[in-house]
């Protein structure tokens, strides 16, 4: 498993969907993950600190699982499997350890409000990462740059993977 940070949300322009940008942390492969408008706005709007007036679905769950005792200590994205990504949330209560099955976007979406770590496996580096080159950004360079950077890459650089 490698440790990954979201490093930005982009468009991909062909397909007109949110494509949410995992980057190896303390490497340069980015894994692009295809998700829905909604998911991509609850990442977008907790990367940026913006709270929305009532609790979104990701705000609740928090609260809930909080409330219940319990902590989630990772996400781990596992698998693609027909263009579907596979993710699973590590949730710890007590003494006891639960798998929940749970599609990246959300899991991703809650290891951020909850501040877990993220995983991905090597062979989804392996099978639709991006090496990124030596001119790419860093995650601290601004969002103008890593935009400049997604514009210059052709879509055969995001692998196999087709939206």
């Amino acid at each position: 498993m490698i440790e990954v940070t979201v490093s930005d949300i982009r468009v991909d322009r062909a397909s007109n969907s949110p494509v949410v940008l995992l980057r190896e942390k303390g490497g340069t492969r980015i894994l692009p993950i295809w998700i829905g408008p909604a998911e991509a706005n609850a990442i977008a709007m907790e990367m940026q600190g913006v709270r929305a007036q009532r609790p979104l679905t990701h705000d609740l769950f928090k609260q809930v699982l909080m409330g219940l005792g319990g902590s989630l200590r990772r996400v781990i994205i596992s698998a693609v499997r027909e263009n579907t990504y596979f993710a699973e949330l590590q949730i710890h209560r007590e003494d006891h350890v639960f798998q929940v099955d749970a599609r990246p976007s959300d899991s991703i979406a809650l290891a951020l409000r909850l501040h877990a770590p993220i995983f991905a496996a090597e062979s989804l580096f392996d099978e639709a990462g991006v090496q990124s080159s030596d001119d790419g950004p860093e995650p601290s360079i601004d969002p103008e740059s890593l935009k400049h950077y997604l514009e210059k890459l052709d879509p055969q650089d995001f692998g196999r993977f087709s939206p």
